[in-house]
This record gives structure tokens, sequence and C-alpha cells, in this order.
């Protein structure tokens, strides 16, 4: 089992719910993303989702497409992303880290060091799972069972919008969860509906059998505990970013630690 399935299990035998952040590496600061992580981990986060900066993030909104310039205008790369992670490493060992991020580094990575090679260096980095917003799952079955061949998880995406045949496709290669989007449009946009996605979450567990999180327009603790009565895992990412953007090098850590702290009160209570 992979070390997102392992924690994921963990969890649904306590009966919680898992607590995903999302943050930008390399923003706010280019040498505080470890630390940031580690302070996610500190709060309460289960397992961490890391965008990898890219320069057209067509599913994001302008809070993380900010974040993606300013990272990418300090250089960094997927090189760079995989020197944070394995920076992480060096103090923790067991929260599982997952990249999300667009096809465009990913196959670039392999043009520069050879085939394979991404799903090679972020494996010995101590990646646990991708998540790549533009690999529709009928176009990568083959990247999905050579992640797999080395306990990685491959996670997908899906929306209000999604049809019941790619709820069965995503659930055929599906590893480690599934992501719902619970708004129509970008990350950071609109006000969540939460008996919409109580409603949508039956139908997604007809066709896929791991665990369901939910992103996209959760803001604070108690829309997170609205969301964690219907979903095994809740994920947020602009708000964090947003608070992020605003704190100085120093404080950084600890705020994300707060709002982490904040969220994992909720969904525990």
């Amino acid at each position: 089992m992979s070390r997102i399935q392992t924690t994921l299990a963990a969890l649904k035998a306590q009966g919680r719910k898992a607590l995903i952040p999302y943050v930008t590496a390399g923003d706010p600061y280019i040498d505080a993303t470890p630390q940031i992580m580690q302070s996610l981990a500190d709060g309460g986060a289960d397992i961490i989702e890391l965008g990898v900066p890219f320069s057209d993030p067509m599913a994001d909104g302008p809070v993380i497409q900010k974040a993606s310039e300013r990272a990418l205008a300090r250089g960094v790369g997927a090189m760079q992303v995989l020197d944070m992670v394995r920076v992480f490493r060096l103090s923790n060992q067991t929260t599982p880290v997952v990249l999300m991020g667009y096809a465009n580094p990913v196959e670039r990575y392999d043009q520069v060091h050879g085939d394979g090679s991404f799903i090679t260096d972020a494996k010995s980095a101590g990646v646990d799972g991708l998540l790549v917003v533009d690999y529709p799952p009928e176009e990568c079955e083959a990247f999905a069972a050579r992640l797999k061949a080395v306990d990685m998880d491959l996670i997908f995406l899906l929306a209000p919008t999604s049809t019941e045949q790619r709820m069965k496709d995503v659930g055929r290669i599906a590893s480690g969860y599934v992501y719902y989007v619970s708004l129509k449009g970008v990350t950071g946009s609109g006000a969540l509906d939460t008996d919409a996605v109580a409603a949508m979450l039956p139908r997604i567990r007809q066709f896929v059998s791991v665990p369901v999180g939910v992103g996209f327009g959760i803001r604070d603790a108690a829309t997170a505990r609205a969301v964690s009565t219907v979903a095994d895992a809740v994920v947020i990412g602009s708000r964090l970013i947003q608070i992020l953007e605003t704190e100085t090098r120093d404080n950084a850590p600890a705020a994300a630690r707060a709002f982490m702290a904040e969220i994992r009160t909720a969904l525990d209570a």
C-alpha cells in the first residue's frame, strides 16, 4: 500500500476525516516551503498537496495563478519542487505528499531527463502521488500503471459536470483518493453548496471505490466541517495561500499551522 492509502485507511478506522491543504511550491518564500509543509503537518494536515508552478494553470483561479506566477519568477520548476520534497522528508517520513499540477512540466521533465524520469525522481524524493489536472483517465492507463508499480497513486478530478462514463473511467484506474471539484469554475470561485455536494457524492461512490475528497470553495472551519459530514477528505487551497501571502517569512509557518489547527479542530469535533 502507498503512504496515502495507509493514511486514509487509518483515518477511516478511527472514524476521522482527512485534512488536505494545498500550497504552491516556492510561494510565498522560496526557502520556506519545506518548513511550511512541516507546519501544516504539525497543525493536523494528513496529506499535503504541493502545487508545481506552471504558466497556464487552467483549473486555478486568480489566487493560485498569482502564487504560481510568483514562484515561476523565482525560478521554481519541477526540479526545485522535488528538492523541496527531499528537504521536507529529512524531518517528516510519514505525511504523504501529492504533487498537483499540469502535464507540461511532467512531460518536459521527461524530455530533458529521459522517459519515466519524473516518476523515478519523484519517488526518490519522497512523493506519494500525482494529480495531473489535464491527464484524462482514458489516456493515461500506462502512466497510472507506472506509478502503481512504485507504490505511488494517480489522483483524478471529478466535477459536478462529470458524466457516469467519466466516473467509471476514473474509478477503474484511480488510486489513493479522488478529488471532487465541488464548484463549476476555477479554484477560489463561488460559494460552496454543501447540499449539492451531499447529493453528488453517492453518485460518485457508485463507480469509485477509493476515498473521495472535496475541494474548491472551502474557506473556513464551518464549511470544512459541513463538507466532512459527507466526504472522506477536505481539501483547502486558495484560502491558505491568501493567508500565507500576507505573512512575513518568519511568521508564515506559524500562520499555516494555526490555520490547519483551526480546521482540524472543526473536523474532529
